[in-house]
């Protein structure tokens, strides 16, 4: 058993949790993560109320167990955030953005407070307005994120706002990358692409399959999927997804788009319906070469702790130090000249 900061803080058995990705983490997949011993995040996007009623009423009754919600910070407003604490979250998570305006909110409820960063300022400002945890996100995610790459990212963020803990987010979607995080400092990770492609996740199911089949060869940062969906999201948080028609044609073209939005959002959105992917997006991070099949999420937690585990037991990568006599007689036989 892998015990950290994330899991005494939430009483988990795995140091897992899911992304609050929106339009995918609802709550029947917050709550099976949850159940399975990770922490499950429904994802709140931009705040929609009428869609969290239903989620966080399904994840409230579905688990016992800690479960929390995620906002992008920057399309929310006090009133979304009093919404979600009244269904008596463990934690509220919040990405791309100040997070001064809620946290007072969010920690006055008795809730934690997690913060996403993607640098360095950030984590720092995440630690000024109270957060109790932070995820580092590093831009292999699928989704919105910032420009640092995982590797580099996670033990800068951990440098910076120690003792605070940190969780890693961005490319973790198997054993390998969490037990790869846990050695660079951080206490857990977050994993969005991999709990996509699962049973649970809602969405279509030829999204999900289309990530099975997927390398991260096929992913690309982009931002024409927020132009025409009409979305203001900062230039500096482009989303990464697997590569289309849609993407091809536009990508280096943004203005162009953005003056025939009127008519590219109809056929955006009647594909969609369509499920027609050559058009309408999927998220999706680099380490869609890890993800082979769709699956339980149950499975996916329990799976991914016991690969981390096998991999920290069998990392025994020093040789063994000499004894310190025979270390002495080769340094005397050593010729002085």
């Amino acid at each position: 058993m892998i015990v950290t900061e994330l899991t005494t803080m939430f009483d988990l058995a795995h140091p897992i949790v899911l992304a609050p990705m929106g339009g995918v983490s609802g709550g029947r997949l917050a709550a099976a993560v949850s159940n399975a011993g990770g922490l499950g995040l429904v994802g709140g996007g931009y705040g929609d109320p009428v869609w969290l009623r239903s989620e966080l009423e399904l994840v409230r009754s579905e688990t016992r167990r800690p479960w929390g919600v995620g906002f992008i910070t920057w399309s929310i407003d006090r009133e979304v955030v009093e919404l979600a604490l009244g269904y008596r979250p463990h934690a509220v998570m919040l990405s791309f953005g100040d997070p001064h305006p809620y946290a007072g909110l969010v920690k006055d409820s008795g809730c934690r407070l997690i913060c996403q960063v993607q640098d360095v300022p950030g984590a720092r400002m995440a630690r000024d307005a109270g957060a109790d945890l932070i995820v580092a996100q590093g831009t292999e995610g699928g989704g919105h994120g910032g420009r640092r790459a995982t590797l580099a990212l996670v033990p800068a963020v951990v440098d910076a706002v120690a003792p605070l803990p940190v969780v890693a987010a961005g490319g973790i979607a198997d054993g390998r990358g969490l037990a790869a995080v846990l050695m660079l400092g951080a206490c857990g990770a977050l994993m969005g692409t991999r709990f996509y492609a699962s049973d649970e996740a809602l969405g279509s199911d030829r999204a999900k399959h289309r990530i099975a089949a997927a390398t991260g060869d096929d992913t690309e940062r982009t931002g024409v999927f927020d132009i025409v969906r009409g979305l203001a999201w900062p230039l500096s948080y482009p989303g990464r997804a697997l590569r289309n028609g849609f993407m091809k044609r536009w990508q280096g073209r943004e203005s162009e788009l953005a003056a025939a939005v009127a008519t590219e959002f109809t056929v955006f959105q009647n594909a969609a319906r369509a499920e027609d992917f050559e058009t309408a997006m999927v998220w999706a991070g680099e380490a869609v070469d890890l993800i082979t099949a769709v699956e339980g999420a149950a499975k996916i937690v329990t799976r991914t702790t016991a690969e981390a585990e096998a991999r920290l037991r069998s990392a025994r990568l020093l040789a063994p130090l000499p004894p310190d006599d025979a270390t002495c007689t080769r340094i005397a036989d050593r010729d002085p000249t």
